[in-house]
């Protein structure tokens, strides 16, 4: 097997592979010699097939496999020879002419292809210990315990029927039927459906219109629903809502006590206190970890420069890309609608796409070096939370899983990232700031 360089610019490669027909020819020989002891063919006995007749029956069968092997397993050779990585698959190229394939597959031609790839480009990650880095930390204090615990109790207050009319902060009981342009809409209808008015829990307008209705009243409700609702299909459009008032209701006292902790299952209000202190501590940690691994990933985007592979950069851009016009076509949306133009676009997600190839670049390079591993263990409590998104499809998504090795990779990428930038945070020399809570759980406008 010959091998030619004919192209070596920057990190582009292309190499011209020659395998000679001879030495072809002589593995089709050994691979039929093999084959002739288990082959019975009709007019003779078993093992005794002269060559030339296997030739003539499974000679181009055997060189296909060969030519397969060629290109699917010394290609991975060649390019340890050369002690090169290639960033990704490499691309082969060979005849489609049909004579020229004939005269490869009948031992009359050498087999030649090309192979042309990227390579990983050398890495030069800053050293980890002169990486500075804050660490954003928000105690949790008393008075938010408290307020917390009083949405809580909210939850749990009291409600009193109430003759006459609805006020702020009543609860109604209500029938309503949504429509469009006269016609019943999906998901906007329910009976008995019951509404603290004022609470903000449904499109802007409705409840104040309730404001003022007494059981047994029925009344048109009309409202338009925001241009960012969820729903895309309802976004932006006017509604009118038939809604009958069955019942009103005023709020009783709001009592934080023993009994209100024993009903969300806890012993006392202590416990209530420290449950709560613990489930805010650990959200603030969430955040703080969010802030100090932008402030990692940033860092290595800004101080690791190198030459990105084009075919890397242009396939995460792509998928970037199509999500981003998937998104808007789902929502109905233009480029314009969102204050920007399709080019000024695809400039911002070029960016964006070359900053992920590089992070990628440097974090399995840190990762490598450090021989970071993610363990069988943590990818089964992956698959695991997965499954627990889904409750009564549980069997159906681990089949999934076990049915789709890509989708448990899809999984590993995450935590391979996350325990490298573990490593990074020990390695650097990180100073803890103290800042509120309001500054540590705002979000960067460009994260």
């Amino acid at each position: 097997m010959q091998v030619t360089e004919t192209l070596n610019e920057g990190l582009k490669r292309e190499l011209k592979i020659v395998v000679d027909k001879g030495d072809m020819d002589s593995q089709v020989t050994a691979r039929l010699e093999e084959m002739k002891p288990r082959l019975k063919l009709n007019g003779f006995r078993q093992g005794k097939v002269p060559m030339p007749h296997l030739r003539k029956m499974y000679g181009k069968q055997a060189m296909a496999e060969i030519v397969n092997e060629y290109i699917s397993k010394r290609t991975g050779e060649v390019l340890k020879d050369r002690d090169e990585r290639p960033a990704q698959q490499p691309e082969i190229s060979m005849t489609e002419d049909e004579k020229e394939a004939e005269e490869i597959l009948t031992g009359k031609k050498d087999f030649e292809f090309s192979m042309s790839y990227e390579v990983i480009p050398e890495i030069n990650a800053p050293e980890l210990e002169k990486l500075k880095i804050k660490r954003p930390v928000a105690e949790v204090s008393d008075k938010e315990i408290d307020e917390q615990i009083e949405k809580i109790a909210e939850s749990s207050r009291p409600y009193n029927e109430k003759k006459g009319k609805a006020a702020k902060n009543d609860r109604v009981t209500m029938n309503y039927l949504g429509k469009i342009d006269g016609e019943p809409f999906e998901g906007g209808a329910d009976n008995d459906a019951k509404l603290v008015l004022g609470s903000g829990m449904f499109i802007p307008g409705f409840e104040d219109q309730l404001i003022g209705k007494k059981a047994g009243d029925e009344t048109v409700v009309k409202v338009s629903f925001p241009d960012e609702y969820q729903a895309a299909h309802l976004a932006g459009k006017e509604a009118e809502f038939d809604v009958t008032v069955s019942l009103v209701e005023k709020p009783g006292d709001l009592e934080i006590n023993d009994e209100l902790a024993t009903n969300l299952g806890l012993e006392s209000v202590d416990k209530l206190r420290e449950a709560v202190r613990g489930q805010m501590e650990g959200q603030f940690e969430s955040f703080t970890r969010a802030k100090v691994k932008r402030q990692v990933l940033d860092l290595l985007d800004e101080k690791t420069k190198m030459e990105l592979p084009g075919k890397m950069v242009e396939q995460e851009f792509n998928n970037i890309w199509s999500q981003v016009t998937t998104e808007l076509e789902r929502a109905g949306k233009t480029f314009e609608d969102e204050d920007t133009t399709e080019d000024k676009a695809k400039k911002e997600y070029q960016g964006l796409a070359e900053r992920r190839v590089r992070l990628g670049l440097v974090l399995a390079d840190i990762g490598e070096k450090a021989d970071v591993q993610v363990s069988e263990e943590e990818i089964q409590q992956a698959v695991f939370r997965q499954v627990q998104q889904y409750p009564g499809q549980e069997q159906e998504v681990l089949n999934y899983f076990r049915e789709h090795p890509d989708a448990v990779a899809g999984l590993r990428a995450p935590l391979y990232e996350d325990k490298v930038v573990d490593f990074i945070i020990e390695k650097a020399d990180v100073t803890e700031e103290t800042v509120s809570q309001e500054e540590l759980m705002k979000e960067e406008e460009d994260a």
